[in-house]
C-alpha cells in the first residue's frame, strides 16, 4: 500500500491508524507555527524544542503525513526541514529518550545538551541517572557536557593532559602520600591522583589570602 512506511515482520503490510483530521490539522498547525516564529526569533532559536519532538512523534504514529497526501514520514519531514531531516530525528529522540526529565528542565538545559543527555539514556537504560546528568547539563558549559559524555560511553579521557614531574625529598613523600590518600577518600576511591591534587590545590587557593602575597617578615 502506498504511504505505509512500517511493514510486520512476516511482511504483512501494517494497518494504517484511523485519521484524525481534526487532531491532524492541529498538530501540523502547531508545527508550522514552531517552525516560522524559530525564524523570526532567531535569538531564542529552539527554545520550543521539547514540544516540537512531542509533535512531530504524534505526526510519525498517527501517520498525519497524510493530509497532505504525501507518500511517507520522511516525505513529510523533507517538506518542513529541508535544510536537514537529522535534527528532525533528534528532537524525537529526546521526546522519546528522556521522558523521566520534566519538561521545564529539558528546556532549561537547551536541545543540543539533551541530544547528549540521549545518548547516555540510551547507553545505560535502566540505569539511567536521570538527576545527576541533569546537573551535570546545568552545571556544565557545552562543550564541558559534551566531553563528559563522551568519557562515560567510550570510557576514555578525552580532556588534553601532560605528566608533570618535580622533585621531593623522600622525608616529603609521606606527606604527599597521606594527603593523596585522604582527598580520594573523601573525593572517591575512582578519582585519579591528579584530580585528588587539583582539589588539594584548590582547597588551599580558596583559603589563602591572595590579597597579601608577601609572606610574613618580608621586606
Amino acid at each position: 500500500m502506498i504511504g505505509l512506511t512500517s511493514l510486520w515482520t512476516d511482511g504483512r503490510a501494517a494497518v494504517a491508524p484511523e485519521l484524525n483530521r481534526r487532531r491532524a490539522v492541529f498538530i501540523l498547525g502547531k508545527i508550522d507555527e514552531i517552525l516560522s516564529w524559530e525564524k523570526t526569533k532567531e535569538q531564542e532559536k529552539d527554545a520550543r524544542f521539547v514540544e516540537l519532538g512531542e509533535y512531530l512523534c504524534e505526526v510519525r504514529s498517527k501517520q498525519y503525513w497524510r493530509l497532505e497526501s504525501l507518500k511517507s514520514f520522511d516525505e513529510f519531514l523533507a517538506k518542513r526541514f529541508p535544510d536537514s531531516r537529522r535534527k528532525a530525528y533528534y528532537l524525537m529522540a529526546i521526546h522519546e529518550n528522556l521522558t523521566k526529565i520534566p519538561k521545564p528542565q529539558l528546556r532549561e538545559v537547551g536541545w543540543s545538551k539533551a541530544t547528549e543527555l540521549v545518548k547516555v539514556a540510551r547507553k545505560d537504560g535502566e540505569r539511567f541517572d536521570c538527576a545527576t546528568w541533569l546537573h551535570k547539563a546545568k552545571e556544565l558549559p557545552k562543550e564541558g557536557f559534551k566531553g563528559e559524555v563522551e568519557r562515560h560511553l567510550t570510557g576514555k579521557e578525552t580532556e588534553p593532559w601532560e605528566i608533570i614531574y618535580f622533585k621531593l625529598y623522600k622525608s616529603q613523600l609521606p606527606v604527599v602520600e597521606k594527603a593523596l590518600e585522604t582527598a580520594g577518600l573523601m573525593l572517591g576511591t575512582d578519582k585519579s591522583r591528579g584530580y585528588c591534587l587539583e582539589m588539594i590545590c584548590a582547597d588551599f587557593l580558596a583559603g589563602a589570602k591572595l590579597e597579601d602575597p608577601c609572606p610574613s617578615g618580608s621586606s
